[in-house]
């Protein structure tokens, strides 16, 4: 296995290069569904505060991204770090990159304090992922910005799965209100 480096960067630290090599890792694998990658709305979704990438040799191989917003659940606020562009090259998979930034990625919300929760959106297919990293799925209409601006809910089904960060805080009853787009 080639050896690999993790960073753990606020947005506002990428350098033009940091922004070259994550719009080189998701357009390999987006370009042609979604268009270019744009760091401040990738493909219609919300941007990150902070991002943990894998590089090997210099070359960025992987990434996750959050931002922290607040959001409604039921009749509470909770605040969150909102989970987004999870992302291994396809040369780099299968050398359990995946799991590794996730952690990097939970850790960095702990530091950051302030949070709740991590939160994410995902297809069907890579639940088990999520949850082997020790994530949990929960069941709730969400309503957000779609990405193509215009408020979208969805009902109960597709997957969203929560991280608790605080510790001892439980998720509260309701419906979801991510309060801008989802990432």
């Amino acid at each position: 296995m080639k050896h690999h480096s993790i960073e753990i960067l606020a947005h506002q630290e990428l350098t033009e290069a940091d922004l070259g090599e994550l719009r080189q890792l998701f357009d390999s694998e987006y370009l042609k569904e979604f268009g270019e990658w744009d760091p401040q709305q990738p493909y219609g979704y919300a941007s990150h505060d902070v991002h943990v990438m894998a590089r090997i040799e210099g070359r960025v191989v992987g990434h996750v991204g959050w931002a922290r917003r607040e959001i409604a659940v039921g009749t509470e606020i909770v605040a969150i770090a909102g989970v987004g562009g999870v992302l291994i090259s396809a040369d780099a998979r299968g050398m359990r990159l995946g799991g590794e930034l996730m952690g990097w990625a939970e850790q960095s919300m702990r530091d950051r304090g302030h949070l709740a929760f991590g939160y994410l959106g995902c297809r069907e297919q890579v639940v088990p992922f999520y949850a082997s990293c020790g994530w949990h799925r929960i069941y709730a209409r969400e309503k957000s910005i779609g990405r193509n601006g215009e408020s979208v809910v969805d009902e109960p089904g597709p997957p969203i799965l929560i991280r608790p960060i605080a510790p001892l805080e439980p998720w509260p009853e309701g419906d979801i209100n991510l309060r801008g787009r989802a990432w």
